[in-house]
């Protein structure tokens, strides 16, 4: 486990398991989110393909996404380990909703300087509305490339629940 790409829905838990991943191997772990929006009002970071680009190209590293559409093959040809959380809506709902209301009443500051919102509550971009209605067609995505035989050589270990990553951590 060298190029790690830890996938699945909004609110899954990527990013904490990414995190823990990084400190556990000692492999730098890159956020996703962190580096596609690099400005107020959700910009979209320029660079944002040739940065990903150089990470992937390097010996080492751990990101916390599917990858967005532009980077998606990319990270898919240059990782050896996909870490999928397979979890029902039922598992991360309440996870995606809890850390949403937790961010617009701390008024936590994210990626590039922005804030969860009252009014960001309403939008189809929410992580609670995009949690809901991508889980299926996630799912699916991840499925397909995990069955595709251009990605047949990598690693792929999926988790259906929380505790079975859990004791998979712990285990390393």
């Amino acid at each position: 486990m060298e190029r790690i790409l830890v996938v699945g829905v909004t609110g899954a838990g990527k990013s904490t398991l990414a995190r823990a991943l990084s400190s556990r191997l000692d492999v730098p772990y890159h956020e996703m989110d962190t580096l596609y929006f690099d400005g107020p009002d959700w910009a979209v970071n320029g660079a944002f393909a040739e940065d990903v680009s150089r990470i992937a190209a390097g010996p080492r590293w751990i990101i916390d996404s599917l990858g967005y559409p532009e980077v998606r093959d990319l990270l898919w040809d240059r990782a050896d380990t996909v870490i999928w959380l397979d979890y029902p809506r039922r598992v991360v709902m309440p996870r995606v909703l809890r850390r949403s209301l937790r961010r617009t009443l701390t008024r936590e500051v994210l990626f590039g300087g922005n804030r969860e919102t009252w009014a960001g509550w309403l939008s189809q971009e929410h992580p609670a509305w995009w949690s809901w209605s991508q889980h299926a067609r996630r799912r699916r995505e991840v499925e397909r490339r995990a069955r595709d035989p251009r990605f047949a050589p990598l690693d792929t270990l999926r988790f259906g629940r929380p505790d079975d990553t859990t004791a998979w951590l712990a285990s390393l």
